[in-house]
């Protein structure tokens, strides 16, 4: 049972498997950093504790972004978009946002595009 508040877990449009995406990006700069997975429990975490919380798909267990690699991100902002499905995470991302290292998720290939 998570604790989210009532108010916030009534707008939230979640994927079958009760998750909603969240996009997260630094929040001075607005770089996009990552995307995560949130439950309703992983978002009360993030909203009360101010450490970026998730729910991992793979492992099936939560994760507070920097807790064994020391790239933390401290939350400042957090918006759920107008249709409620997705949220967007504004953070201060401390070390690299991507598992491989990098600054973010989205740096390795830019795809070609016409035009």
């Amino acid at each position: 049972m998570s604790s989210l508040a009532p108010d916030i877990a009534a707008r939230l449009k979640r994927t079958a498997d009760g998750l909603v995406p969240a996009v997260v990006q630094q929040h001075d700069t607005r770089e996009v950093l990552m995307l995560g997975w949130m439950d309703d429990e992983a978002l009360h975490r993030t909203l009360t504790t101010g450490r970026a919380t998730y729910w991992s798909r793979s492992r099936q267990e939560y994760w507070v972004k920097g807790e064994t690699s020391g790239n933390v991100q401290w939350v400042k902002e957090v918006r759920l978009d107008c249709d409620g499905d997705t949220l967007l995470v504004a953070v201060d991302q401390e070390g690299a946002a991507c598992h491989t290292g990098d600054r973010t998720c989205f740096d390795a290939v830019e795809l070609p595009t016409r035009g």
